[in-house]
């Protein structure tokens, strides 16, 4: 059985399967809330610590801007994780999950509405990937003029990404990468697209693309820029990366795990990137 804790911001912890959200709540109706999430490691004695909080919460602020959220109590929620980490005694890995919702859509005054899981997990690893490509349904540029569409926001409506999974895997394949309307590789349902190439890092840009921005790209952009790796944005179609060095997914959970197979097609594989990139992101 799967361990999780969950708390609510103004409540505290509470129980797993205590009722925490109304029927009412915009997020649950209709997807209108944002979340973060990220690992949380716990050594044996039940010490845990949290990876780049910091820096996902800042994230999770910047996707309430831009959907007009309330702005989420950040002092609030890192109290409410050191609060629900005390709790916490599974060694290994888990996800923390941070829920920030519109609120109660009949209330009188809108309030906002937060809430925290951390979830066991698998652990963060480096397991070699076969993916599958799948039509978006728009340009790589979309999003340049429609700040409406909401892009690099980490929105609750994640139906579209989810469907793409189970797709990936009736391909047979572990994941899938969206491929643009003009041909270029996105992202992943839930993890940004890295590559290799004449030495160089490249991932796919944000902006126009409408693509998330990655905690773990801002970190390998880090350790890229320390280690004197050339680290770059850039558009790729599906073709080229058979002509690459390697090609990864990464995320703050899942790690970075090498690309093994693309629509069935065997990629490039380096072992040597890999061990450099996945321990530069601390996995």
């Amino acid at each position: 059985m799967t361990v999780q804790i969950v708390a609510v911001l103004g409540t505290g912890v509470v129980g797993t399967h205590e009722p925490v959200i109304t029927a009412d709540d915009l997020g649950l109706t209709r997807g209108d809330g944002i979340f973060d999430a990220t690992r949380v490691l716990t050594d044996a004695d039940g010490h845990s610590v949290v990876e780049h909080l910091d820096r996902h919460l800042m994230r999770l602020a910047r996707s309430a801007q831009a959907m007009e959220l309330p702005a989420p109590d950040v002092d609030g929620i890192a109290a409410l994780v050191a609060e629900a980490l005390a709790a916490w005694t599974t060694p290994g890995e888990a996800a923390l999950k941070i829920v920030h919702t519109r609120g109660l859509e009949h209330a009188a005054t809108l309030k906002a509405s937060t809430l925290l899981t951390i979830t066991e997990t698998e652990p963060g690893l480096r397991r070699p990937l076969a993916v599958a490509t799948l039509a978006r349904g728009y340009a790589s540029d979309t999003f340049a003029d429609a700040p409406w569409l909401l892009g690099g926001a980490k929105l609750l409506s994640y139906a579209v990404h989810t469907s793409a999974r189970r797709e990936a895997a009736r391909r047979g394949a572990d994941d899938a990468l969206f491929v643009s309307s003009d041909g270029y590789a996105l992202e992943a349902p839930t993890s940004s697209l890295l590559w290799v190439v004449d030495g160089a890092v490249r991932t796919t840009p944000t902006g126009a693309t409408g693509i998330l921005g990655s905690v773990t790209v801002e970190i390998l952009k880090e350790w890229a820029r320390d280690e004197g790796v050339r680290f770059e944005s850039a558009l790729i179609r599906p073709a080229d990366l058979y002509a690459v060095s390697g090609a990864w997914l990464a995320s703050s959970v899942r790690g970075v795990c090498p690309i093994t197979t693309l629509d069935g097609a065997a990629l490039p594989t380096s072992e040597v990137w890999t061990d450099r990139l996945a321990s530069a992101a601390g996995f």
